[in-house]
């Protein structure tokens, strides 16, 4: 790590430039505290100059990544865990790192996903979306608490000039950093179209049948609604809505040409600071009720439920069991909370632990991945069903999505409640566990419900 306050861009680019052969490239990454910047209006930004763009927040907190552009893609077919860290970890070894800051989320950071199965079917809805894929982004600006930092990431050639390439980065900085709001009129909904909704109340029948004659407890069953705006979708006024009205969440946006995968998921999978982990168990599920006494009344239900407190247990037990390969002192409370969002509330448990040496946040999202409350128990039969059964290709609905730094820092959410965007039509994903005295049209109604903080900010019903 090299720590650098004083050079200006100029010589850091020429110093890169210098070193280099001929057809050679090298990954240089510059990061600057600067003032306070929204970092939704630099997403805005960005839409006019045509790059690809990403978005991370945690709102319990206060930390955000957007970033612009693509300085390097990292992707990976076989055995993608292991190849994408070793990947990551080369990328880190050979690039020059001008952060002298100890923040998370700052320097070289990759922000990215996968699919949910790499054995199922692909189909043509996440065509622009790789299998696996982490990009560093060209321009990054990171909320951490009260403080700010813009990071560019630019991969210099032997031909570039220092001061022409530092004029043209500067210039874009400039731009990306002056305030732009997101437009303020809203989406509205033309149509919406539920998919093969008998077809997939049989699938849930058949579940049942299955948990009922096999070792299986539980499957997990997702479904699509597709939706048609009244215009192209402005992903940074969805942002804008998302963050007001979906807090202890995890708000998203992938962008790859005109499709964005975005979201906003109260799961998250994996958060890796300073070596000290903190994995959640999100399961079991109720809406919110419609005055104070009646939502203590559907808290109070959900906290006895016989079904959400097993299958919320299935989960905590799943974690626990997975964390203790790779950490020491791992915690796991006696009993869960209950862990209200905007339009639903859910069972929650916190698991804690410090990572053990030689490990790394990939370690955890494989050994995690699927979690018990978006795949089932076992796991391996549970996947296999739904490989089998399920109508939808998941792509990256339900699996992680997230981002690490060459610090060995990093989060991952499980990216439910979410669209994938494209244009002026949007696909919908929510999911249900099916245990062997679950009702279809019970499941059915959950899923509903389910889909209700995406509809909201895409003019539909909230």
């Amino acid at each position: 790590m090299i720590e650098v306050q004083d050079k200006q861009l100029e010589e850091i680019l020429e110093d890169a430039i210098s070193s280099l052969s001929i057809n050679k490239v090298q990954l240089v990454s510059i990061t600057k505290k600067i003032q306070p910047k929204n970092p939704v209006c630099f997403f805005e930004a960005a839409r006019q100059i045509e790059k690809d763009r990403v978005f991370w927040t945690s709102t319990n907190d206060a930390f955000s990544i957007a970033g612009v552009g693509n300085a390097y893609d990292i992707s990976a077919n076989e055995n993608r865990f292991q190849h994408i860290e070793l990947k990551w970890k080369q990328v880190i070894d050979q690039a020059i790192i001008h952060n002298s800051f100890d923040v998370p989320g700052t320097g070289l950071v990759s922000l990215g996903g996968m699919d949910f199965d790499p054995k199922k079917d692909r189909t043509e809805l996440w065509g622009d979306f790789p299998a696996i894929q982490f990009t560093v982004p060209e321009y990054m600006l990171t909320k951490y608490k009260e403080n700010y930092y813009f990071t560019i990431n630019v991969l210099a050639k032997k031909t570039d000039h220092p001061i022409q390439l530092a004029n043209q980065l500067r210039d874009t900085e400039r731009f990306l950093l002056t305030p732009i709001k997101a437009e303020k009129e809203k989406l509205r909904m033309l149509t919406t179209k539920v998919i093969a909704p008998e077809e997939w109340k049989k699938t849930v029948k058949k579940a049942t049948e299955e948990i009922r004659h096999t070792s299986i407890d539980k499957i997990v069953l997702a479904r699509e609604m597709r939706v048609k705006l009244n215009k192209n979708a402005n992903i940074a006024t969805i942002l804008d809505q998302l963050l007001a009205t979906q807090s202890n969440s995890f708000v998203f946006a992938f962008e790859r040409n005109n499709n964005c995968f975005i979201g906003a998921t109260p799961e998250r999978l994996v958060k890796i600071e300073n070596k000290q982990l903190l994995s959640t168990c999100l399961a079991g599920t109720a809406p919110r009720g419609k005055s104070e006494t009646e939502d203590r009344q559907i808290s109070n239900q959900l906290f006895h439920d016989e079904k959400n407190r097993e299958e919320h247990d299935f989960v905590v037990q799943m974690i626990k069991k997975g964390l203790n390969k790779y950490c020491v002192n791992v915690h796991v409370p006696e009993e869960p909370t209950v862990y209200p969002l905007k339009n639903l509330q859910h069972l929650y448990t916190p698991v804690t632990g410090k990572l053990k040496a030689g490990y790394s946040i990939f370690d955890i999202v494989e050994q995690l991945h699927p979690t018990p409350a978006l795949g089932g128990v076992p796991r391996n039969d549970a996947i296999t069903f739904i490989r089998d059964y399920e109508l939808l290709d998941r792509g990256w609905y339900g699996a992680p999505v997230g981002w690490l730094d060459s610090n060995d820092n990093g989060e991952f959410a499980v990216a439910i409640r979410s669209a994938l965007i494209q244009n002026d039509e949007a696909s919908l994903f929510a999911g249900c566990g099916v245990v062997k005295d679950s009702i279809p049209e019970a499941e059915f109604e959950e899923t509903r419900i389910k889909f209700t903080p995406m509809l909201s900010v895409l003019g539909g019903e909230s």
